[in-house]
């Protein structure tokens, strides 16, 4: 499955538009007290690269399942609370059938 930002493939045709996919995950961390500010923000964008791991699987799923071979124009949005540490990504692109 090739996933890209752009809206081609370089040495790749698209043959078809299969629709717009997503991929979303949500995740709140347990909050850890922690005098160490470094451990915390290093645990916090580990957690952050977790559940964006978990939206591109779940992107690459729905891609699958309309029988793509490509996702183009991938956009990604990540947002977190301050207040609850809740951390949600949002993927969406095109899936695509390429050559």
């Amino acid at each position: 499955m090739i996933l890209t930002t752009t809206n081609s493939i370089e040495n790749h045709n698209i043959k078809d538009y299969l629709g717009i996919v997503t991929g979303v995950d949500v995740n709140m961390p347990k909050a850890t007290l922690s005098f160490n500010m470094q451990k915390y923000y290093e645990s916090y964008e580990n957690k952050i690269n977790e559940v964006k791991e978990a939206a591109f699987q779940k992107l690459k799923n729905n891609a699958v399942k309309l029988q793509a071979n490509a996702v183009v124009g991938i956009s990604v949005d990540v947002e977190t609370s301050a207040t609850t540490g809740l951390i949600m990504v949002s993927i969406t692109g095109t899936a695509v059938k390429v050559s």
